[in-house]
């Protein structure tokens, strides 16, 4: 008996000093996370309670002179989602594949990618951009743990082609890229806001957790001189005159005399700024599809560029009213100065010719300026000397 006292007794010492060695590791362990390593995963809890959902800002709205709607922001609706709340609630190879291929479906993708978005380490994923109420209304009907839904915009073009170079369209971060979209970014883009709340494992609002709620700026309008109804008339114009005299391109630019108001202004062949990332014609389309990746962002750089205000000119005779100005101002000539006009006029070693070969013989000053005689101005510019021609050029802003 006393044999089987002793061994009992030891046991029971062991037992003790086994579950002795266990506490104290556990008390060390808790000490571990709650004290050296509490800031760490107090962190971390917060990290994977805290849902912070993006609000995107309303994008300002481009008129015309007359209140016509050029550019708008229509509402749209993206999908997220979370690939650890996912993966969790839909254990199973066979539970997650339905998920994946009812969301591939409705979106319009491969199911392979959406399993790659699934398989990610991230915490929260866009899967899908600008969709409409109907197939948000789809995706929402999945009743899918661990996808959420924000609204948002989407750049729209009500005239789609018209004035495309000047209005210019946006990227898909809703940035401008182009135009007066990208010119006025700072003053149509706004602020966007953000929605930070407490949610559970399947991301629903904890109804006694904290909210914080950051409301979105809007956009600022930006109103043109541009007249719609004038951009119209100019754009049919201009195509007619290309299909007439096979141009490769034809630009035209209509002002207010009296106040320098842009009115109209029309590049063809233009785009279409609801879908900027393809030519519009099909035989476009085609050969672009035919490019590199290099040679297709030379292509669509080249398209999306307004040549009017982009591309560098010669002045033309539009420098003449300079050029007459500055004489009559320096009182070298008037309006009543009679001029000759022979057809052309030698500047140094080279000769230059008049439009109209056989001159215009002799002429006043107005005459000359109505006939946009070269030979006239260029006797104006040499009386006037280098060096006061350029100071007029000058004080001109130019």
């Amino acid at each position: 008996m006393s044999r089987v006292k002793m061994r009992n007794k030891k046991r029971i010492i062991f037992a003790f000093l086994l579950i002795f060695m266990l506490m104290t590791v556990l008390a060390l362990r808790t000490a571990w996370i709650q004290v050296v390593r509490a800031e760490e995963y107090s962190e971390k809890a917060i990290n994977q309670q805290m849902t912070d959902i993006p609000l995107e800002a309303n994008r300002g709205t481009i008129y015309d002179r007359n209140g016509q709607q050029l550019a708008i922001s229509a509402t749209c609706y993206s999908v997220w989602i979370r690939p650890a709340m996912i993966r969790e609630n839909y254990k199973t190879e066979a539970k997650l594949n339905s998920v994946c291929q009812n969301l591939a479906l409705i979106l319009g993708k491969k199911v392979k990618e959406v399993r790659q978005s699934v398989a990610s380490d991230g915490t929260i994923i866009c899967i899908a951009r600008y969709l409409d109420k109907d197939t948000r209304d789809r995706v929402d009907d999945l009743d899918i743990k661990g996808i959420e839904i924000s609204e948002g915009t989407k750049r729209y073009y009500p005239l789609e082609q018209s004035a495309a170079q000047l209005l210019g369209s946006v990227n898909d971060e809703n940035v401008g890229r182009a135009g007066i979209e990208a010119e006025f970014d700072n003053y149509l883009s706004g602020v966007a806001g953000r929605w930070i709340k407490e949610t559970d494992i399947n991301g629903d609002t904890l109804s006694y957790g904290s909210q914080k709620y950051f409301k979105a700026q809007d956009g600022y309008n930006v109103h043109l001189t541009v007249d719609e109804v004038l951009q119209h008339y100019a754009e049919e114009a201009v195509a007619a005159g290309r299909k007439k005299t096979k141009a490769k391109r034809i630009m035209c630019l209509v002002m207010d005399p009296k106040t320098g108001d842009i009115l109209a202004m029309v590049t063809d062949p233009s785009y279409n700024p609801n879908n900027a990332l393809e030519p519009v014609s099909d035989e476009d389309k085609k050969a672009f599809n035919k490019l590199s990746d290099d040679e297709q962002t030379a292509y669509l750089s080249k398209m999306w560029t307004n040549p009017i205000v982009s591309d560098l000119y010669e002045p033309g005779s539009t420098f003449k009213l300079i050029t007459t100005s500055s004489a009559l101002e320096e009182g070298i000539a008037t309006p009543k100065s009679v001029f000759n006009d022979k057809g052309s006029i030698r500047v140094g070693d080279t000769t230059l010719h008049c439009w109209f070969t056989s001159g215009h013989g002799k002429q006043t000053l107005t005459e000359a300026v109505g006939n946009s005689c070269n030979p006239v101005q260029v006797q104006l510019a040499l009386t006037l000397g280098k060096k006061k021609y350029y100071n007029y050029l000058e004080m001109f802003g130019i």
